[in-house]
């Protein structure tokens, strides 16, 4: 963390040497000012991005400085030409929907009961059809071990054994001699997560690949060799698994029931503030 602020104060340093004033009625740090509204190094210092390069952090103040000129200027400018009561109006407009927004939102997370397991999956039964995977799932093994290491002859007796005990030989090995080793025969795994770790070409169909008779792999590259054991296949189109499904169903019920909520709490506090005469509607609103 030293480090950023060693190279952002000298990127700052860098960008805005050019800039300050002799006005003695400004900050010691002003780097512009606009019609009485002033930009200092401070400023600029708070809304600067973490992880730029010295030559970036240069870029992005320069930028930064003269995109806060161009706003401010074009403010101005506008101002006498252009009649703010309408702009005014929509600002407390966009005020208040904010506010709105806001209280829903923590009143709903105060207020919103668990979505359950059996919930969930309740919903998946009664609306299964509506969750069809875009790309594959699959179960199986993965590992990269190292070609010459010592574990490598063992884990490949091992790696498609369904026996529990082959199961914990298996699993000493690859922490032994495996870069990365992945069980999950016991889960669904999107197959890019898979795929993108092999520097194999599986053809331009990731299901017509894993809808072959032999889904296997084993072969050595740049050092490493792979080893790939698919034990069962969900292809695109097929229905979702529960478990893939779950954070989509969760997320559908819970906007749901924010929906129904925020409708309750709207006519409670409607009704309440008609009853304690801070609102009067002289008009037929409807349902």
């Amino acid at each position: 963390m030293k480090a950023y602020h060693w190279a952002l104060t000298l990127a700052l340093a860098a960008a805005t040497a050019s800039c300050g004033g002799d006005d003695k009625t400004l900050p010691a740090d002003a780097l512009a000012v606009v019609d009485g509204a002033t930009l200092t190094r401070s400023d600029l210092r708070r809304n600067f991005p973490a992880g730029l390069s010295a030559d970036d952090s240069v870029k992005y103040a320069r930028a930064y400085i003269r995109q806060w000129i161009n706003d401010r200027m074009m403010s101005t400018i506008a101002a006498d030409e252009i009649d703010l009561t309408e702009i005014d109006k929509m600002v407390e407009q966009y005020r208040s929907e904010l506010i709105a927004f806001e209280y829903g939102r923590r009143m709903y997370e105060a207020h919103a009961p668990e979505i359950s397991p059996d919930t969930i999956e309740a919903y998946y039964n009664a609306h299964g059809d509506e969750f069809v995977l875009t790309r594959p799932m699959v179960k199986g093994v993965y590992l990269k071990v190292a070609d010459n290491a010592p574990e490598l002859s063992a884990i490949r007796r091992l790696y498609q054994s369904e026996a529990p005990s082959d199961i914990d030989k298996l699993e000493k090995s690859a922490l032994g001699g495996a870069v990365h080793y992945d069980y999950f025969r016991d889960r669904w795994v999107d197959w890019a997560q898979i795929e993108s770790r092999i520097p194999y070409s599986f053809g331009p169909s990731a299901d017509a690949f894993l809808t072959q008779r032999s889904r296997d792999l084993d072969f050595s590259q740049g050092g490493f060799t792979y080893l790939l054991f698919i034990t069962e296949v969900l292809r695109s189109g097929q229905k979702m698994p529960l478990e893939a499904a779950s954070p989509l169903i969760a997320e559908r019920l819970r906007y749901a029931g924010e929906r129904e909520y925020l409708g309750h709490l709207k006519r409670e506090l409607l009704e309440n503030a008609i009853s304690d005469g801070k609102i009067a509607i002289f008009c037929e609103l409807g349902q």
